[in-house]
């Protein structure tokens, strides 16, 4: 794996100063957000025994480890929307930017985490309509204040 430089969770600190911590497992994410950004990044990373080890035993399912790091999406950039955490349980809603065939697309979820003696670990998630299509001349979604056809269009 080729450790970046600046997080890919989008926080402006340094990988090593940010996710990686939590991918090693010296530290616990302390918030459902802090969670969220760090399993973002192990998306990027193909960190697949990070993902299952942070997704609550009662919603994996069937995925494992291995084939969590089998990720084929390019992933962009992360937007955290909005997060709030009430007792033991949590939520964060983000939108995930990926490319596909050089086209700029969106996942966009609320997440809800629980926590447990094992840290915050996600449960599941509602995905939200998507954004409508972006036009050639309105505003780039990704947020770079471009034209849509200048930038990812």
């Amino acid at each position: 794996m080729n450790t970046p430089t600046r997080c890919p969770c989008g926080s402006t600190q340094s990988y090593q100063h940010c996710c990686e911590p939590l991918h090693s497992g010296v530290h616990k994410a302390a918030s459902p957000d802090v969670l969220m950004r760090s399993r973002y990044c192990a998306f990027v990373l193909g960190l697949g025994e990070y993902l299952f080890n942070t997704w609550h035993p009662a919603f994996v399912g069937t995925l494992t480890a291995n084939e969590l790091s089998k990720q084929e999406t390019e992933w962009d950039h992360l937007d955290i929307l909005g997060c709030g955490e009430h007792g033991d349980q949590g939520w964060v809603e983000f939108k995930a930017w990926y490319r596909d065939n050089n086209q700029l697309g969106c996942l966009h979820e609320r997440s809800r985490f629980v926590r447990t003696d094992a840290g915050w670990q996600y449960t599941d998630g509602d995905i939200l309509p998507p954004a409508p299509k972006s036009g050639r001349n309105t505003p780039c979604p990704c947020g770079s204040g471009k034209k849509f056809k200048k930038c990812c269009g």
